[in-house]
């Protein structure tokens, strides 16, 4: 049987398809840490005006997110993540020729726009082609993907933009993206049954849903405390780690460590990256073996609030430095999990909207961190600039560092209310003892 009439094998082609588009968005929502010290000189920008540049992708996908679970619900998978994947790479296109700061914002929010709609296709994909106790483990994959973008984000994107400048390399990055998404269009398909395939076993049958249909499941989701819980931990962790690894993680080692340039300083953003493509999938096989979820989620959060605090109280010598960002990338898996948590209290025909949901309340946070620290690292710039960047000092490093190791105990204390949940849950559905 030919790969493409075998739904075991087409699943992993579909999804190759799926991951190549959501590699670009990643991509491009971390390229602004190796562009910052450019990005600063092209539109003479503070640091608040650089976070608020980096945030503007997230101020349209966070609140996108409820939307692209109602389209990947609705009308499907293939046309979502299609058409989201052109207009993403029209704003690349647009952001390497913008002359001027609000052209560039624009550009974001374009960028941002299209983007937001591909992570959560590409998960209801998971959904619609895998078994659930797969889950956990795809979306697991999914993530490292973005881990994988992360990559591509740091040192390989510094050495292209030293070599082309950062508009030709941003232009190239929308042109592929283009062709990126007509490949979607023609490979990607909604189930197994809309590709003229047989049901895979144990996969929930996907239903085509009304409108009202999708409205009732979304309600629902929004009514459960656990969606709020999973929320804020993703709320701290993505917008954490994306403002860490994707924007002040590269000018906080150039600002810090003598002798360190923007190519070095992109190679510890990199190991960071690293930690989110190890980490996760690795993190979610686990959790699918045990079948525990929250208690990987507390212990993720131990750690990850410990990591973040050792930047906080001092500045490391630089392989520590690399050793938290590979740790801060790879507990995103743990995190994670509570796309798990959420996923399996609803149907499967509420898949997306679910995450929807949660991603949109997670991608908020990396919407509102970024402006956070920039205002913060404002509060303490020397006064100096360095080829048209502004310098800060080491304690407004720290103390922005302290506001991620806040971020972390918040997410700790939402990982322990939902095991302490999961637990309450499970001993209530245990029969009473005697009982036949």
């Amino acid at each position: 049987m030919r790969p493409l009439r075998n739904p075991g094998q087409r699943r992993w082609l579909v999804f190759a398809v799926l991951a190549g588009a959501f590699l670009l968005v990643n991509i491009h929502r971390l390229s602004t840490a190796v562009l910052a010290d450019r990005l600063a000189r092209s539109f003479d920008a503070t640091a608040a005006e650089l976070g608020t540049l980096h945030a503007a992708f997230f101020y349209v996908y966070a609140p996108l997110q409820i939307v692209a679970g109602v389209l990947a619900d609705r009308a499907g998978i293939r046309w979502t993540a299609a058409v989201g994947t052109v207009v993403m790479s029209i704003g690349g296109v647009l952001f390497a020729v913008a002359p001027l700061f609000p052209a560039a914002f624009a550009a974001r929010l374009l960028v941002g726009l299209g983007g937001s709609v591909v992570f959560i296709a590409t998960l209801r994909f998971c959904a619609n082609w895998f078994r659930p106790d797969e889950f956990a483990t795809m979306s697991g994959v999914t993530i490292a993907i973005a881990g994988l973008g992360g990559i591509i984000a740091t040192t390989p994107l510094a050495l292209l933009v030293e070599r082309t400048g950062w508009q030709t390399a941003m232009l190239g990055l929308g042109l592929i993206g283009l062709v990126m998404g007509v490949i979607v269009a023609v490979a990607a398909r909604d189930s197994p049954a809309d590709a003229g395939l047989p049901a895979i076993e144990g996969v929930p049958s996907a239903e085509t849903l009304s409108l009202s249909k999708v409205v009732t499941n979304a309600k629902r989701v929004l009514g459960g405390a656990d969606t709020w819980l999973v929320g804020i931990v993703l709320f701290c962790e993505i917008g954490v780690n994306l403002t860490v690894i994707g924007l002040w993680g590269v000018p906080y080692m150039v600002q810090n460590y003598p002798n360190v340039g923007v190519t070095e300083a992109s190679t510890y953003a990199l190991v960071g990256s690293v930690g989110l493509l190890l980490g996760p999938p690795l993190i979610g096989r686990l959790s699918d073996r045990l079948e525990r979820r929250t208690v990987l989620m507390v212990a993720g959060g131990v750690v990850y609030t410990a990591a973040f605090a050792v930047l906080a109280l001092g500045t490391p010598p630089k392989f520590v430095v690399g050793i938290v960002l590979f740790i801060a990338g790879a507990l995103g898996g743990a995190f994670a999990l509570g796309y798990a948590v959420v996923k399996e209290q609803h149907s499967a025909a509420a898949s997306g909207v679910a995450m929807g949901v949660v991603n949109g309340i997670g991608f908020s946070g990396a919407a509102v961190f970024p402006v956070a620290m920039g205002l913060v690292l404002d509060a303490y710039w020397t006064g100096e600039t360095v080829a048209g960047a502004r310098v800060y000092t080491e304690f407004g490093y720290q103390v922005a560092f302290g506001l991620a190791t806040l971020a972390g105990l918040v997410a700790l204390a939402c990982s322990l209310a939902l095991h302490r949940r999961a637990e309450s849950a499970t001993v209530a559905a245990e029969p009473a003892a005697g009982d036949d």
